[in-house]
């Protein structure tokens, strides 16, 4: 890994960095088909597991399925796994704990043990999803799981455990899915969405067994449609490790809520400032553009990202989100139910500086066909081989096990996908590894085994949790993360931009994963056949901006932002 200190530049021109070398990681196994290798999460020498209610799914509580977190909990610089997990309705109703989320250390290699009991977390309700960000800015990685319950905050305590919060401010009990941190107000303390998905009370919703819903004339679990959207909310952060919810105040608050899934946070208008997009199932997608005075309006409709092509609603599960066509603009893709063609939204930059609109672009990019059969869950856009564009991944698994019945089309268990960018435009399907299909739900992506490449974690609605080993390298890659002084330390939400010969390639660093998911707030770029970057540009959320000339290639680069002037 190397560090650069770098100078807040006011306006652009180089920094002269200091450089820390250390000795990059090996190089891994050379290029194979499939891409990915696909293997169990194995600890102790047993599978870890999650679960998510009964085998025959008589209720949608059942359907949705456990989350992943990926971030570097205990401070030794790999990137460690928390995976969250569910519970049974007869185990909610007699007011049983569901399971503990658990966090799992890296050793750097692709290999992981159990944390140790400081990080032991308590049973919650029934857990779905996840995200991380240093909440408190003191360095260290702190954990939020969205359930169908209150939200949960635990606080690390400097790499050595977890402590939950018991003063967070996150409000009311709700069925939480995804979660996602950003600075929206640009004050420099981490702020949180929650995406909620529906009021679920068992007494009040019909059964698979009653036959009162059905699909394709057999008898299934009852929903989304017929019952009740709960509104997302948004927190603003004071900095301390404590939110307030301003979901009204910002005016982040639709007049109908809609039945949300996933999230992202993205610069859609290069403004400067986060905006917020989430998927609703069967609802209309939202597009929250930041109005850079602390209020959110909400304009999918207008920038062409809530309905299909058609102009039909669909029910949007994951996001992925990342520059393919390379105007500068970030792209949106969502997964979709079966029978529905997962939305790739291609970004059209506006000559005159107006916001920028999207156009439905699934089929005529090769994105179309290939969904129709699956029901796409979690998703990611990454440089899969390295060759210095964005491809895509899918992960596909039915909600109705009864899709194994004669005459569907589709099936329970389904194969997942990997979407290669043949770099004209269009996209390649192809398996994402061998194996026996999957009901695939969460995903997150990471350089797991530290060769520079990235691998990606999956969950199942429930089984074994997967680790999918990307064999790409050795390849030509570059990655950065922020250390900034001064609040928002891991830079969420700032916009990197590589100058590779001809090209500039974008990134902004995130950590919302899409659905039920988060990634490490890191930019990793695949660089082809370039072996030189001549330049890279960070723009902080605060408007600080950093440059560096010629950063090493192969290597992982943290860039350190010291504060401004005035706030020393």
């Amino acid at each position: 890994m190397t560090f650069l200190v770098l100078a807040a530049l006011a306006c652009s021109g180089a920094a002269s960095p200091g450089l820390q070398d250390q000795t990059p990681a090996a190089a891994g196994a050379a290029v194979a088909e499939p891409l990915f290798e696909r293997r169990d999460l194995v600890v102790d020498g047993a599978p870890v597991l999650t679960r998510c209610g009964s085998p025959d799914k008589d209720y949608i509580l059942e359907v949705n399925g456990g989350g992943v977190v990926l971030g570097d909990f205990d401070g030794d610089g790999s990137i460690d796994i928390v995976v969250v997990s569910g519970s049974t309705i007869a185990a909610a109703e007699a007011g049983e704990a569901g399971d503990a989320p658990r966090l799992f250390l890296n050793d750097g290699t692709g290999s992981f043990r159990a944390a140790p009991e400081a990080f032991a977390m308590a049973p919650g309700r029934w857990g779905m999803g996840g995200a991380a960000g240093d909440v408190d800015n003191d360095g260290d990685l702190d954990l939020v799981v969205t359930q169908w319950g209150p939200t949960r905050l635990f606080l690390n305590q400097g790499g050595q455990g977890f402590v939950e919060s018991t003063t967070s401010g996150f409000s009311g009990s709700r069925w939480g899915a995804s979660a996602a941190f950003l600075d929206y107000d640009r004050d420099g303390a981490l702020d949180l969405v929650v995406v909620n998905y529906l009021a679920f009370r068992r007494d009040e919703i019909e059964s698979r067994t009653t036959g009162a819903c059905k699909w394709k004339g057999l008898p299934v679990m009852c929903g989304p449609e017929g019952l009740t959207a709960v509104h997302d909310q948004l927190y603003r952060g004071r900095g301390d490790g404590t939110f307030e919810d301003v979901s009204v105040a910002a005016g982040f608050r639709p007049e109908a809520a809609g039945f949300g899934l996933g999230v992202t946070t993205l610069d859609y208008d290069l403004d400067g400032d986060t905006d917020v997009y989430v998927t609703n199932d069967s609802t209309p997608n939202h597009l929250w553009e930041n109005q850079g005075d602390g209020t959110f309006v909400e304009v999918g409709f207008r920038r062409g990202v809530d309905l299909d092509a058609n102009g039909k609603e669909q029910a949007g599960m994951g996001i992925a989100c990342g520059d393919v066509t390379g105007d500068g603009v970030p792209d949106l893709f969502v997964t979709n139910f079966s029978g529905e063609a997962n939305a790739f939204y291609a970004s059209r930059a506006s000559k005159s500086g107006a916001a920028p609109r999207f156009s439905d672009r699934t089929h005529a990019v090769g994105l179309g066909g290939p969904s129709l059969p699956l029901l796409g869950w979690g998703t990611g856009m990454i440089d899969a081989d390295l060759d210095g564009d964005l491809d895509l991944f899918v992960m596909n698994g039915h909600v109705y096990p009864q899709a194994d019945a004669p005459g569907t089309d589709t099936s329970y268990a389904q194969p997942d996908q990997l979407f290669r960018n043949a770099g004209d435009g269009r996209f390649e399907v192809e398996p994402l590894a061998l194996g026996a299909d999957l009901v695939s739900r969460a995903a997150a992506a990471a350089d797991l085994d530290g060769d520079g490449d990235l691998d990606i974690v999956g969950t199942q609605v429930e089984g074994a949790v997967q680790l999918f080993f990307n064999r790409t390298a050795p390849g030509r890659w570059i990655s950065f993360d922020v250390e900034a002084e001064g609040g928002n330390r891991d830079g969420i939400g700032a916009r990197v931009e590589l100058v590779v010969g001809e090209r500039v390639l974008v990134a902004e660093i995130r950590t919302s994963g899409g659905y039920q998911a988060a990634v490490p707030a890191r930019a990793h770029f695949g660089l082809g056949a370039s072996e030189r970057v001549e330049r890279v540009r960070i723009v902080m959320p605060d408007g600080r901006i950093a440059e560096v000339e010629a950063p090493p290639v192969g290597r992982h680069t943290t860039v350190v932002v010291p504060a401004r002037e005035e706030s020393r």
